[in-house]
């Protein structure tokens, strides 16, 4: 189970790097300039929770990493020794996006919900997500040394 664990950790930390690219790709195109780790950051800082803050920028990626690891690892630890398929990983990183962007995210006032959010950051999000879940279940099927069934 620690393997496992650890397996999904290291798994999470590179798909949420592979999906940070996808981030700062949509930030490029001028569809998200305000990184949503970054706005979560604001967020919990000290001050006024929508003024920027020193430091937020960088509480923001080792939170997204955290939190990128901490998904990992539950999803390794639900899956077990079972190989599966990057389908399965698509919809894990959906459903992660639609709990956080459609539920906590916008419940605590950092961000609207989905529906309500600028033009573009959706996709970008979405996509980032289909990422980080691919590149999750790939990860921790190699790292894992999954059973083919």
């Amino acid at each position: 189970m620690t393997c496992d664990l650890v397996n999904g950790a290291v798994g999470g930390v590179l798909a949420t790097a592979a999906m940070s690219v996808v981030m700062l790709a949509g930030d490029r195109m001028g569809l998200m300039p305000d990184q949503p780790p970054k706005r979560i950051a604001r967020a919990v800082l000290p001050g006024h929770r929508h003024r920027p803050k020193s430091g937020e920028k960088m509480l923001g990626a080792v939170t997204h990493f955290g939190f990128g690891a901490a998904c990992g690892a539950l999803y390794a630890l639900v899956r077990g020794r079972r190989r599966t398929p990057i389908l399965l990983g698509a919809g894990y990183g959906l459903a992660i996006w639609l709990v956080s962007y459609q539920g906590w995210v916008p419940r605590l006032g950092i961000l609207p919900p989905i529906s309500g959010d600028r033009p573009g950051r959706p996709a970008v999000m979405a996509a980032g997500h289909v990422v980080y879940g691919t590149v999750l279940v790939l990860a921790v099927n190699r790292l894992g040394g999954a059973a083919e069934e």
